[in-house]
């Protein structure tokens, strides 16, 4: 009876140890290790702040291959301007101590409620709608893991970014510039 209820016991723990998902703390401020990394509009400056912008967690085992990893969550307000504080989030399809890709997105809620919808709006020429991190990596935390468990993993990678701006007047200019050199040239063959 014991061998049966020996191998029932390793059973379980295999199996929980085969579906353990890595974890990071989805914050963009951290003291341990440093991590200070606020978001601005586009000018560089102005934090963002309260429940209009929002940001989301994107991660997964490969860079190609991110998906959403939970909901999103608002920005902080007052001294927390610039910061956002998701808390613990499970990385699916990363096992715990495994290096997973991240990358951060936010948006301003008074053009879409989502990410997709304020990404759309902002490609027709809407300044300060979304932004992005770049694409990062990190060895998730293992809570379950060990001896000793680890603490969700803080996303050291992550840097200061902007929402988008709008090209400037100048940069439309050139565009057509270059597009009109081509039409000339094909033209003339």
């Amino acid at each position: 009876m014991k061998k049966i209820l020996s191998a029932m016991l390793v059973s379980a723990v295999a199996s929980v140890a085969a579906y353990a998902q890595g974890t990071v703390n989805f914050v963009n401020l951290s003291g341990n290790p440093a991590l200070n990394a606020p978001v601005t509009l586009s000018d560089g400056a102005t934090r963002l702040a309260g429940g209009t912008f929002m940001a989301e967690l994107l991660g997964g085992a490969a860079a190609g291959s991110l998906s959403l990893q939970g909901a999103a969550t608002p920005f902080l307000t007052g001294g927390g301007a610039g910061y956002f504080n998701g808390s613990t989030r499970v990385i699916t399809g990363v096992a715990e101590g495994a290096f997973a890709f991240l990358q951060v997105r936010v948006w301003n809620t008074a053009y879409g409620a989502t990410y997709a919808i304020a990404l759309a709006t902002g490609q027709g020429g809407q300044q300060d709608a979304y932004g992005f991190s770049n694409i990062f990596s990190v060895t998730t935390g293992a809570p379950n893991g060990g001896p000793p468990p680890t603490v969700p993993a803080t996303m050291v990678g992550l840097q200061t970014f902007t929402l988008n701006p709008v090209p400037e007047p100048s940069t439309f200019a050139l565009a057509g510039l270059g597009a009109a050199a081509l039409l000339l040239f094909r033209r003339r063959k």
